[in-house]
């Protein structure tokens, strides 16, 4: 009785293995909205970190978050590092590509609670006199965070924060006084 029941569960892990390696290695999260405003207005509010903290949707989970940032002041080179609670953790981006009003790459870090290597990305797409913004983040998966997935739906996850962030940066620069 006792070989069978071990057969057992050694089948379950296997099967458990084999379900967790054959998940995709990689994600990507996606969001757009459409801004009422210049490509140029909405370029500027992620290309410059220090403007993030007005719709940066995880600031406003943990408002005592410390932020310190390095590099230049803007685009290509910025850096903006974090240390926040248990929700937001400890990272860091870097912004390794900057194409004034097309394209923002970021180099992003997470070192706590989970260590991962992402690429954040934000394209500005101006129509007539709008802008439709995408911010997507994608990275690749080890076994280990295959095995989490198959339990935390990254798009649920991060993609209502983007949902909320790209809100705070349409009521922003659709309150800007128009030049």
């Amino acid at each position: 009785m006792l070989v069978k029941i071990l057969i057992a569960l050694a089948v379950i892990v296997v099967v458990l293995i084999v379900i967790v390696a054959l998940q995709p290695s990689d994600f990507r999260v996606t969001r757009s909205a459409t801004m009422s405003a210049p490509a140029p207005a909405v370029f500027a509010q992620v290309n410059d970190f220090h403007k993030w903290e007005a719709w940066n949707p995880w600031g406003k989970i943990d408002p005592a978050m410390k932020q310190t940032y390095e590099g230049a002041p803007a685009g290509t080179g910025a850096i903006y590092s974090w240390i926040g609670n248990n929700e937001v953790g400890e990272g860091r981006m870097t912004i390794i590509e900057s194409h004034p009003s097309d394209l923002i790459r970021i180099k992003l870090e997470f070192f706590k609670p989970f260590a991962a290597n992402n690429t954040a990305e934000f394209t500005f797409k101006p129509e007539n006199n709008q802008t439709v913004v995408t911010w997507s983040m994608s990275g690749d998966k080890n076994f280990m965070a295959k095995a989490i997935h198959l339990f935390m739906n990254m798009d649920k996850m991060i993609g209502g924060q983007f949902d909320k962030g790209l809100a705070e940066m349409k009521s922003i620069v659709e309150g800007a006084p128009k030049q």
